[in-house]
């Protein structure tokens, strides 16, 4: 499928109606295969599809297998928003928002109940992760978290406000967005035979 470029700084205006929300599954801490990610796409307030992909754990591939997995999705045409649950998956395989943007040509957020412990993460890249630095650097690239709606944001190609009214309208069920909260359902519930509650 042809990529229509980047849709840049998505104006307050527009509403947002079809989006994904990207989480990954549980996995033990001596794992070191492939993680599985869910993506649960919606139009509007309805649940319209799921996709999923593999990342490696703490590894570099990401962001290359959540654009291959939204560009080549039958949803893709329709999509006008990516959600991720943290910059990171599969431990610290950090995805690369910009890249993810540039790829899909669609606005990506990264959103978090809590601002995360900067300083922590950066002395477990720096001091013990393969590439450390490089990913170090793709957290810093990203941007500070916002608060916005109640969260903590990351963003890349839509303004604070765009950004805001979409997490307000997504939070159906409790203060994190409906994709995000399903997506983490799926995965737990085809990783572990059963999901974890996620209001």
């Amino acid at each position: 499928m042809t990529n229509p470029g980047p849709r840049e700084d998505t104006h307050v205006t527009t509403r947002l109606s079809h989006v994904v929300g990207f989480d990954d599954a549980p996995f033990e801490r001596r794992h070191r295969g492939d993680v599985l990610v869910v993506g649960a796409v919606y139009a509007g307030e309805r649940l319209h599809g799921v996709v999923s992909t593999r990342v490696r754990r703490d590894g570099v591939n990401s962001t290359a297998r959540l654009a291959d997995c939204l560009t080549g999705s039958k949803y893709y045409a329709q999509l006008q928003a990516v959600l991720l649950q943290g910059i990171a998956f599969a431990g610290f395989n950090v995805v690369d928002l910009g890249a993810l943007h540039r790829a899909t040509g669609l606005p990506v957020l990264v959103v978090a109940r809590r601002p995360p412990d900067l300083a922590a993460i950066r002395r477990a890249l720096l001091g013990r992760v393969p590439g450390g630095a490089r990913k170090w650097r793709l957290i810093e690239a990203a941007g500070p978290m916002e608060p916005l709606a109640g969260l903590h944001v990351q963003r890349c190609g839509i303004t604070p406000a765009a950004a805001a009214g979409l997490l307000v309208r997504l939070q159906q069920n409790g203060q994190l967005p409906e994709p995000l909260r399903v997506a983490h359902m799926i995965a737990g519930g085809v990783t572990l035979g059963e999901s974890r509650h996620r209001a």
